[in-house]
């Protein structure tokens, strides 16, 4: 994350936005781990009024690779300034905008500590108006470093209908990498391709209850 040299003024108004933004409501439903999100437009119709409120407005701009995400303190020009990697599932412009709707959803949410997933409810105790820290389901554990090949665990086969095959839908179409899927798992091309549609499917489900 990048900033403006000084962000004083950028950081009261965004205390000040913490203190008026409301919870924001849950209405799209995960089915792979049976809990609720709040979609984006939810987040856009909870955030802009605050926003406005405190003097702040933010931009988010596709570059192909990467989705940049600048939050301004409108009087100050001051700003703060993160990036957000862009993984497509496939190929096709219906793959990147769904994307760059993950991409939106996720950054926005990130730079303004926004909580969005039922499964953080557990932190308001101790991050009032629903401010958390990020959900550890959105990173798979990585292999465990060793130091020969002898020692190197075998890979499991991912196959269809299985836990493992469920969750790393859920995790594709979250916006993560494929490749991250391949270092722990093995899998065969056909079922590669039947992850991608599986991944597609679910997110224009979700994408049709925004």
């Amino acid at each position: 994350m990048t900033k403006s040299e000084s962000i004083s003024n950028l950081a009261k108004a965004l205390s000040c936005f913490q203190v008026k933004v409301e919870t924001i409501r849950k209405t799209a439903n995960n089915p792979f781990f049976k809990s609720k999100y709040a979609p984006l437009p939810e987040i856009l119709e909870a955030i802009t009024k605050p926003l406005n409120e405190c003097g702040l407005t933010f931009s988010q701009m596709p570059d192909g690779e990467s989705l940049t995400t600048i939050l301004i303190h409108c009087e100050s020009g001051e700003y703060l300034q993160s990036s957000y990697p862009l993984h497509p599932i496939k190929s096709d412009p219906q793959a990147f905008g769904s994307a760059i709707t993950y991409a939106r959803r996720y950054a926005i949410s990130s730079i303004l500590a926004l909580n969005v997933d039922e499964d953080d409810d557990g932190n308001k105790g101790t991050h009032p108006n629903g401010y958390n820290k990020p959900s550890a389901r959105d990173t798979i554990p990585p292999v465990p470093n060793v130091t020969t090949a002898d020692q190197l665990p075998e890979k499991e086969w991912l196959n269809p209908k299985t836990e493992n095959w469920t969750k790393a839908i859920d995790f594709l179409a979250r916006g993560n990498a494929m490749h991250k899927i391949e270092a722990k798992y093995k899998i065969s091309t056909k079922n590669k391709e039947l992850l991608q549609d599986e991944v597609m499917e679910a997110i224009n489900t979700k994408l049709l209850t925004k």
